[in-house]
């Protein structure tokens, strides 16, 4: 069984301004040239302090910084039971994620389809709150622990199977993003996963933020598959997902770095010398974050860039030794 996590619960949608949560861990990423002090500067938040209830203010003020282009505050559930508060920075002339102008077209999900979504998603946010969050992914689609969750995931089957056509239609013509983000999701359970990968690599550049997320999940779980039987003829390029670590949006960085510590396994040379050259930087600066289980998929990928076998890298990491691995990967980039 292929064991995972299911969806972080990201807080700053659902606050209350009355009580908003405290902050545990404070990570950067796009830091190159400005610093740090600065940025913690214009953020006016420390830890041990409430999330602000307007991120949109506090991303506002970092931007003023000269420097830099943008901002994006993301806070996650949960560290020791505070929140994870990442801020992403992206400089002037820093890589550049660009997204694919959305859709226009005036066509729509299925109702039922709809509507197993918004089962699925009160349920998982439910089992997500309770530490229920474990999911098999061995058959390349998300089947979670949770009974309720996983019913509604089975029904998942049947829909994408019978309405394939149209989610494959919604996903890249609808203008609606929420309509995408579902389609996304439900191709993940498709039958035939070979018939629909292209479509959700198509998704890794939406402009809807939901939508690459649910295509990101999906790839994973079929990159497992594809490691598990290669006779399928299953392929999921690592491309996108590379480009995405230098994305200034924290779930695109995180959800690729999640699949490329699969993906990088087998340790073909193109495609660590392809995350050499476009993200090393970030793979390293995401290697040290303090939120150790957000860091760890990325500290994989240093490592093997590193050459390290894996017993060693898992030794460093249980040390807490992240720096010396760190080191010799730069060192073997220079």
């Amino acid at each position: 069984m292929i064991v995972r996590l299911l969806w972080p619960v990201l807080l700053f949608p659902v606050l209350a301004p009355c009580q908003p949560p405290r902050v545990g861990i404070i990570d950067f990423y796009g830091l190159r040239k400005v610093s740090e002090q600065k940025i913690r500067k214009a953020l006016e938040i420390k830890e041990g302090d409430p999330l602000p209830v307007s991120k949109s203010d506090v991303e506002e003020r970092i931007e003023k910084i000269s420097g830099v282009v943008r901002a994006r505050l993301e806070a996650v559930c949960c560290e020791a039971g505070k929140a994870i508060l990442f801020v992403g920075i992206e400089e002037k002339g820093a890589p550049h994620f660009d997204f694919r102008t959305p859709p226009s077209g005036e066509v729509a999900l299925p109702r039922e389809v709809v509507e197993a979504f918004d089962e699925f998603f009160v349920l998982l946010e439910t089992a997500v709150r309770i530490g229920d969050t474990s999911e098999d992914i061995s058959q390349g689609h998300s089947m979670a622990a949770n009974s309720q969750v996983r019913g509604v995931q089975e029904r998942f089957l049947i829909l994408a199977e019978e309405h394939e056509k149209a989610l494959r239609d919604v996903l890249r013509n609808a203008a609606a993003g929420r309509q995408r983000a579902i389609a996304a999701h439900l191709l993940g359970y498709a039958p035939v996963k070979r018939r629909v990968a292209d479509d959700l690599q198509y998704a890794m550049q939406d402009s809807d933020d939901g939508v690459r997320n649910n295509a990101m999940r999906a790839l994973i779980a079929f990159a497992e598959l594809a490691k598990r039987d290669p006779e399928r003829g299953l392929r999921v390029s690592p491309t996108w997902f590379i480009e995405m670590l230098n994305s200034i949006i924290w779930t695109d960085r995180n959800k690729s770095a999640a699949a490329l510590s699969g993906l990088t396994e087998d340790r073909d040379p193109k495609v660590l010398a392809q995350l050499r050259e476009r993200a090393l930087p970030s793979l390293v600066e995401m290697a040290r974050w303090k939120s150790l289980g957000h860091a760890l998929p990325a500290f994989l990928i240093v490592g093997r860039l590193a050459g390290l076998p894996e017993a060693e890298i898992q030794s460093a990491w249980s040390k807490g030794d992240r720096e010396a691995v760190i080191a010799k990967a730069l060192k073997d980039k220079r």
